[in-house]
């Protein structure tokens, strides 16, 4: 996991250290998935290490396949208190049940690549024995 070194980030260092967009990160601001950054008296954002935490937290979710309106759902559970932890720990076990079936198919698919892979280089060393399925 990286590490927050710095206190604020200008939202060009918070979309290099995220990897999502500027614009990405104005548009999530913009829908309520992002509080408001902090402004400047220029009027350039910056983001606290709390607020990059977040974002960080926020590409995890979405990575899993977590629509942005669960997402939204999930964050006004977390403001909502204490009494939500019983819901926000449902709807992340249902995530990590939603990537370990995605781990398995990609392990199966990886099974399948390492097998056209072994097949292939034994084609180049035995073209005799040369297989038509692909």
């Amino acid at each position: 996991m990286k590490e927050i070194t710095e206190a604020f980030m200008s939202i060009k260092e918070a979309a290099e250290f995220s990897g999502l967009s500027e614009a990405t990160i104005r548009y999530y601001e913009k829908i309520g998935l992002l509080p408001f950054a902090t402004r400047k008296a220029n009027g350039h954002r910056t983001y606290s290490k709390q607020q990059i935490e977040g974002i960080l937290f926020l590409t995890r979710l979405k990575r899993t396949g977590m629509k942005l309106e669960e997402i939204k759902h999930f964050l006004q559970l977390f403001e909502a208190g204490p009494t939500t932890i019983q819901q926000r720990i449902s709807i992340l076990e249902d995530q990590r049940k939603k990537i370990n079936e995605d781990i398995s198919q990609l392990m199966e698919t990886k099974r399948i690549i390492e097998y056209k892979i072994k097949n292939y280089n034994e084609t180049l060393v035995h073209p005799v024995f040369q297989h038509s399925n692909c």
